[in-house]
């Protein structure tokens, strides 16, 4: 059995008072002031396609606020607000680009946002609900129309050594250029800047301690408003094709961010292969990529395929973020604003809730993509433009909000409900994400516990979930049939005493008399 480590007092005091007030299957009411930590449910919020407040068509941050009963209402048990704990914003800078990925001024959100007080208010709002809000930051590249990237061109073009900005971008000559990134030249002088996204995104220059200063305090100041953390964009592209560099950066970057808040709750983008994204894991989470998109393990899971797949590779990749980091969770997710919405991938609706299931029913901090709830689509197609991603979100009650620029995507390929249609209805995917959320966040273990995979059949296995001395079995049957197990023949579990059938949620229902479990098809189950 795995050793979790690091264990605070305070949550084995909060576990035993939620055993007090819960028992196994029941209720458990909001408390004012949980033991706070980062193992949080997150909802990411692509801000410009999420909720129009003044109906100029393009989402804000007041919209955000207007929505935010729908996210959190404050009650641990509703069963009509998705009880989120966290929440992420795309980037709100100023820039060029619909996706403000590429930041004219870090200091200056996009007008057409919001203002800095309505930030304040939003992280208000978030704090007196325990939601902890973070931003999206992305440091590696800018805008080329930031002011620091202006200076910089002057000054090569002049040959100003002396200008402060000379050295604020990555910049070699025709021979220096390394083979793998993405350059271009200034006119006129023998000067080509790295921008491995676009000629429009140049690359900073880390190598120099006043870029690295600038970015701390571009954090500082979000932190000093109430920020509570960041999701860093392209990790791996600050030093690009060398992760020990970038490795370091991070981990220096770290240190600055947490000795101003020492519970600072940050997650990394390393689109990349298992090896290195465990490499970051060092400085802080990265988001789980193998769990994610339509050839995922979840998805697969969630078809049918061998669910020994998804347990053996959950079980084991949390054993290796943990020996990464003591510290380290896993931050699972379906899709996100770079790939295509993963309903697409499912015929039935039964498949969605499964790998809902999966990978909401796991160990540490997943993330819920706007619209994912609903069972939103959209994919990039012969366009091949990430708008048609980012579509707007589907509320059903008036609000303005339209899709982003560029969007492509057919309407007849949408689905032809809304947030609207589906509050009223009790067996919407909606409602199921409601009732999911609420079982996820009754039981402590799930989130914080150490995953053992346990497998029966193709289409029957799952976890125990070690957590505090104690022990709850997590099983999933992926199957479209029922599937009956003596439990006291199952080898793994039968010592375990297992008498108590805590939650069962799925396409159908679960029964527990004496050893024999019986559960529905597309159905999981907690026992005790």
């Amino acid at each position: 059995m795995k050793k979790l480590v690091n264990r605070v007092v305070a949550g084995v005091l909060l576990a035993a008072l939620m055993l007090s007030l819960v028992g196994c299957g029941g209720r458990v009411e909001a408390m004012a002031d949980p033991v706070d930590d980062n193992y949080r449910t997150f909802y990411q919020v692509f801000v410009g396609s999420f909720s129009d407040s003044n109906g100029d068509g393009i989402g804000d941050l007041r919209g955000l606020i207007n929505r935010f009963d729908y996210l959190n209402d404050g009650n641990m048990n509703s069963e009509t607000s998705l009880g989120v704990q966290g929440i992420w914003l795309s980037p709100i800078f100023t820039s060029p680009s619909y996706h403000k990925y590429d930041a004219k001024d870090y200091y200056k959100l996009d007008w057409r946002f919001g203002t800095e007080e309505d930030l304040k208010e939003l992280v208000e709002l978030c704090h007196s609900r325990n939601v902890k809000l973070i931003m999206d930051l992305a440091i590696n590249h800018t805008s080329n129309q930031h002011e620091w990237f202006l200076q910089f061109k002057q000054a090569r073009m002049d040959g100003d050594t002396s200008n402060p900005y000379y050295d604020y971008y990555t910049c070699v000559t025709t021979e220096e250029k390394v083979g793998g990134r993405s350059y271009q030249k200034i006119a006129g002088v023998d000067a080509w800047y790295e921008c491995n996204f676009s000629g429009d995104m140049p690359e900073l220059n880390y190598d120099n301690p006043e870029v690295r200063q600038a970015m701390v305090d571009v954090a500082k100041h979000y932190m000093d408003l109430g920020v509570d953390g960041f999701r860093f964009d392209a990790v791996k592209y600050i030093y690009f094709g060398d992760t020990a560099q970038s490795v370091d950066f991070w981990t220096w970057y770290m240190e600055q961010l947490r000795s101003i808040n020492p519970d600072v709750y940050c997650v990394g983008e390393c689109w990349s292969g298992e090896t290195e994204i465990l490499d970051y894991y060092s400085a802080m989470n990265c988001f789980n990529f193998a769990v994610s998109g339509a050839e995922s393990v979840v998805a697969g899971a969630a078809k049918g395929s061998s669910i020994s797949s998804y347990t053996n590779y959950m079980a084991s990749f949390q054993d290796k973020v943990l020996k990464a980091n003591p510290n380290g969770m896993v931050s699972s997710f379906l899709s996100n604003h770079d790939q295509d919405r993963i309903a697409g991938a499912f015929i039935l609706d039964s498949n969605m809730r499964m790998a809902a299931n999966l990978y909401l029913l796991s160990p540490g901090s997943p993330v819920i993509y706007y619209g994912e709830e609903i069972g939103m689509r959209g994919s990039r197609g012969g366009a091949m433009t990430d708008a048609n991603r980012r579509l707007a979100m589907l509320w059903g009650d008036g609000d303005m909000i339209r899709d982003p620029e560029g969007t492509t995507y057919a309407k007849d390929k949408q689905i032809q409900t809304t947030v609207a249609d589906q509050m009223e209805d009790e067996n919407s995917m909606l409602r199921y994400y409601c009732k999911l959320l609420t079982i996820r966040h009754r039981y402590e273990a799930i989130a914080r516990g150490d995953y053992e995979a346990v497998n029966k059949s193709k289409n029957l296995g799952g976890f125990i979930i070690h957590y505090e001395g104690q022990k709850l079995v997590l099983l999933h049957n992926n199957s479209n049939e029922p599937i009956t197990v003596d439990l006291s023949q199952w080898a793994a579990l039968s010592d375990l005493g297992l008498s108590q059938l805590c939650e069962a949620i799925g396409s159908g229902s679960a029964t527990l008399k004496g050893n024999t479990l019986v559960i529905d098809g597309m159905t999981s189950v907690l026992l005790r």
